[in-house]
């Protein structure tokens, strides 16, 4: 199995009276998709903010890329390789898709030219080789080529998910949890994101951790599948394993198998 980036241990988390998660473990290798699903108020969220450092848990450690990082914040765990999409887009609707790129290029690569293009987005001098070579490449990935030029503001909502996906990357990005990234998006965006995600994974190396109200979608795509119900594991299996189980198809696929669900 390829190495564990990202992992968490006997995570507990407390909301006043509220235990949100309890006793919670989760391993994301390079190169592969884990899938975390279950029903609305599962304790998905709150496991997002534990990994990514947005909330400290009561009990339980986070590791990445083989350290403690649990009191770490956001923006070291970021500089270790660690990014995140949020279900609501998190976009400059004035800036072109290659700016995106570009921007999140310079934040982990050249620091120094980032306050200059703060000030004047559109005032870039001509990039390094290394630079260029790297956002054509994401572009190119991501199918964003022919939009590459045009503000992110003129964009279908699945072509600005690709767009997240690529930002992302061009930062060096070991692991990637993926929040809701089909919402909003109809069957044909959707399947479209998917084969972004497997060829990212394939060409990147990348992990990803995707949380998903779209059950199929997860199942489709993950090697893994962890499923939550009232912030306890109930399950960790393929997704054959995960269909067949019955514990989930009582609390959370139902008796047609699991294609639809709802995030929370």
């Amino acid at each position: 199995m390829s190495d564990v980036i990202l992992s968490c241990r006997n995570v507990r988390v407390r909301f006043g009276g509220l235990l949100a998660l309890d006793q919670v473990d989760i391993d994301v290798p390079s190169g592969t998709i884990v899938g975390l699903v279950g029903p609305n108020g599962a304790g998905k969220t709150t496991l997002f903010g534990v990994l990514s450092g947005l909330l400290r848990p009561a009990a339980g450690t986070v590791q990445l890329m083989g350290r403690d990082v649990t009191d770490l914040s956001p923006q070291a765990r970021a500089r270790m390789g660690m990014a995140r999409t949020f279900q609501h887009l998190e976009l400059f609707q004035d800036l072109t898709v290659r700016e995106h790129v570009v921007l999140a290029y310079r934040v982990r690569h050249e620091r120094t030219r980032l306050w200059r293009d703060l000030i004047d987005l559109r005032g870039f001098r001509r990039p390094p080789r290394a630079e260029d070579e790297r956002v054509d490449a994401l572009v190119s990935l991501l199918g964003l080529q022919s939009v590459a030029d045009m503000p992110v503001a003129a964009l279908a909502l699945g072509t600005n998910r690709r767009v997240e996906v690529a930002r992302a990357l061009a930062a060096s990005t070991a692991v990637l949890l993926l929040d809701e990234p089909s919402s909003g998006l109809d069957p044909r965006e959707t399947e479209q994101l998917s084969h972004v995600l497997r060829t990212v994974v394939a060409s990147e190396g990348v992990g990803i951790l995707l949380v998903e109200h779209d059950v199929g979608m997860v199942l489709g795509l993950s090697s893994m599948v962890t499923v939550l119900d009232f912030g306890r594991c109930i399950a960790v299996g393929t997704p054959d394993e995960i269909r067949a189980n019955e514990h989930v198809k009582a609390a959370y696929l139902g008796d047609a198998g699991g294609t639809n669900g709802s995030g929370g």
